[in-house]
């Protein structure tokens, strides 16, 4: 297989005959077959032959139903591009004209519902339109949704005052406007993010109006219509509730943010660096894939687009060093899924953390980072135990040294930087990321091939809303849920039932906790999981004695793992498609690559010192805690990866892997054991290592 270089090093597969066939012996120079890059499981569109490359929008459009799933042109195209450029625009004048939230709040939802209607599709697109090659247009009926979308907001917006006011006692119109908006907000989600988020709000809406009709505990007052409708749209939860609030604030400026900093060339130096920096050692692929996924994940907070964009420049140097399609496929979904949790910009629901908190975001950026550094930790040890065990090899091409990339584009990281300086002065999150936004656009002329023309502002503008767009109507629908949560007291309910259930117990009510965040995440997105697993299980944390701000970070990394939690893991089957390999052993294994994440959350609950993880407590707390979370994590890598100097032993690999368990309790018998056990795993492995290399010494000796 024949690479080439892109750009300042980065390198990419050539393509090769349509056809994917396989063929005899062929010129060392000869392009690459479908088969070898690895997309031949990807949908239609995904691969074409003429440009030779991956359509990473296709996959992501198959795989995620957070990014646009039309290919608009034409005139719709353009409207859709001017609208977006509005939000954007609106969503900037905010910050620095700030105006009152009843007002602002339904203004960003009626631009933000009417442009979901003409980018996402209410239905599939049938096989024959693929194939005729038909422009992916809205239809009539989605056009008219967009102009319903006005009508309702417009009617809050020409009298906010007065309607916020009557949430007691709506009139008629209020109540037809209400559910109007409602129904709006459902049928959007559904749009970006499947018929399940709104089924589970309909299932609520459900149980506030027959309350009385449920069983003990769970039976509630009555609450009628007009209750339910004053209380979701015309009061300040519910639709204009704290998540909404978010993404009309954090997420569609740092939609803006990425957007710029992506067509100002960091995306591609960040790539680049990562090639240069370890492409080139036994181990350097995956570590490259690793580097290159933490730091595109600072600027994307999406896991699959993170995976696609990886994938379509990393799997054939994985291949080519020596990694299977599914253990190639697990690196990309591994390195890809931390992007959520990747700091500065982390996932949409850490700027819900710093909201319903009220904390400064740099709080939960500063909660974020080891916790962050421990995920990458344990894929790094699987990368370096698989790079022996599958014996891979090195690949050489041509990169620039990275000094001397970092000294030609190292400005892209200033803007990272300047993120945290600028809320470390005391500026709110909101301006210090427009004004980073700012600083990435004047350093885009720093390169000529990166300059921030009047064209590719505007296109970052509009991509910028647009990226944003799947975020809306889920927070809008979370708002509906957490609303009528509040209304019933059903929250506090099911905290109680937990508590109830694992008997005041602090590791079993952490140990439900997670398995229901996680269960909850296999059906809904991360940002909706967490809002809702808040609401119930944030209490019952806080009753047992955790701090709130553990609570909240213990709920939103078990929301984030969700993603990788079989049976629904769509990061691996987007790695899948690109590899060739297949989708569930993919899942399996980047599941058993991101296992030692697993444990990382418990560590800050279980105990007092363990907080020191979210950097809490002191400098000796943060230590302690960091170096004792860095050997549970080896220890786990070691019982799933199999690998220590050597090939180790199911009885080694158990001894360690329990040794793991009670280090996740920070006092100092349980500490001891965890040591030992990790210790006699170790001791059990070098001696059985040594006997068996003077075992095949004796013969050799003797010879």
């Amino acid at each position: 297989m024949t690479e080439r270089l892109d750009g300042n090093g980065a390198v990419t597969a050539r393509a090769l005959p349509p056809d994917g066939r396989k063929r005899g012996p062929r010129p060392a120079e000869a392009p690459a077959s479908k088969e070898d890059l690895g997309v031949i499981q990807a949908p239609k569109g995904a691969f074409d032959p003429g440009r030779d490359s991956i359509d990473e929008e296709a996959l992501i459009a198959e795989f995620e139903a957070e990014k646009p799933a039309r290919h608009l042109s034409g005139k719709p195209a353009l409207i859709v591009q001017v609208l977006g450029v509005a939000l954007s625009l609106f969503a900037l004048y905010w910050v620095f004209n700030p105006m009152p939230t009843q007002f602002y709040l339904p203004a960003f939802l009626m631009l933000g519902l009417s442009l979901t209607f003409l980018v996402y599709r209410g239905w599939g697109r049938s096989e024959r339109a693929r194939e005729s090659g038909r422009a992916d247009n809205p239809h009539a009926v989605d056009w008219v949704l967009a102009i319903i979308s006005i009508v309702p907001f417009m009617y809050i917006i020409s009298d906010w005052d007065g309607f916020f006011r009557r949430a007691i006692i709506p009139t008629y119109l209020d109540l037809i406007m209400g559910t109007i908006a409602i129904l709006l907000v459902l049928e959007a989600c559904r749009r970006t993010v499947g018929i399940l988020v709104p089924a589970v709000v309909l299932f609520f809406f459900a149980y506030a109006y027959f309350g009385p009709y449920f069983p003990d505990p769970f039976q509630t007052s009555p609450f009628g219509w007009i209750r339910l409708v004053g209380h979701n749209v015309m009061g300040t939860q519910g639709i204009f509730g704290v998540p909404t609030e978010v993404a009309a604030t954090y997420i569609i400026l740092f939609t803006i943010y990425g957007a710029v900093l992506g067509a100002s060339g960091a995306t591609k130096f960040f790539i680049d660096l990562s090639f240069s920096a370890f492409g080139q050692s036994r181990s350097g692929p995956g570590r490259t894939v690793t580097m290159a996924g933490f730091l595109l994940g600072t600027v994307s907070g999406s896991g699959v687009a993170t995976t696609v964009t990886l994938g379509g420049i990393s799997w054939p140097l994985l291949r080519k060093a020596g990694y299977p399609k599914e253990h190639g496929g697990a690196v990309l979904a591994a390195a890809g899924i931390g992007a959520i949790m990747s700091p500065p910009t982390l996932g949409a629901a850490a700027f819900i953390i710093a909201a319903l908190l009220n904390v400064s975001y740099l709080e939960v950026l500063i909660w974020a980072t080891i916790p962050t550094l421990l995920y990458y930790l344990g894929i790094i040890l699987a990368i370096e135990m698989d790079a022996r065990r599958f014996k891979t090899k090195p690949v050489e091409f041509e990169a620039k040294p990275v000094g001397r990339l970092l000294l030609r584009f190292g400005y892209h990281f200033s803007s990272l930087a300047a993120i945290v300086v600028f809320m470390a002065m005391g500026m709110t999150p909101f301006r210090a990321v427009v004004y980073a936004t700012a600083l990435a656009f004047v350093l885009s002329f720093f390169d000529r091939e990166s300059w921030m023309t009047p064209k590719r502002i505007w296109d970052a503008l509009a991509t910028g809303a647009t990226g944003a767009l799947s975020v809306i109507p889920v927070m809008a629908a979370a708002g509906l849920i957490v609303g009528v949560m509040t209304l019933t007291g059903l929250g506090l309910k099911l905290a109680n039932i937990i508590v109830d259930f694992a008997g005041g117990s602090l590791f079993l009510t952490a140990l439900f906790s997670a398995i229901s965040v996680i269960l909850l995440g296999l059906a809904v997105p991360v940002t909706a999981s967490f809002i809702i697993s808040w609401v119930i299980i944030g209490p019952a944390l806080q009753d047992v004695g955790v701090p709130a701000f553990a609570a909240a970070m213990f709920i939103f990394y078990y929301s984030v793992l969700s993603e990788v939690s079989p049976p629904t893991a769509l990061s691996p089957f987007a790695a899948s498609a690109i590899t060739g390999g297949k989708p569930i052993p993919t899942m399996w294994l980047t599941w058993r690559y991101t296992l030692s994440a697993f444990l990382v959350p418990f560590i800050f609950v279980l105990s007092g010192p363990g907080i020191g993880l979210l950097m809490q407590g002191g400098f000796l707390t943060v230590l302690l805690a960091l170096a004792v979370s860095a050997v549970a994590v080896a220890a786990l890598a070691v019982a799933t990866g199999g690998w220590i100097i050597g090939p180790a032993s199911w009885l080694e690999r158990a001894v360690i892997g329990l040794g793991s368990l009670p280090l996740l309790v920070m006092e100092p018998m349980y500490l001891a054991i965890g040591a030992a056990m990790v210790a006699a795993g170790l001791l059990l492995h070098v001696v059985r290592t040594k006997r068996h290399a003077n075992s095949v010494a004796a013969p050799e000796a003797a010879r």
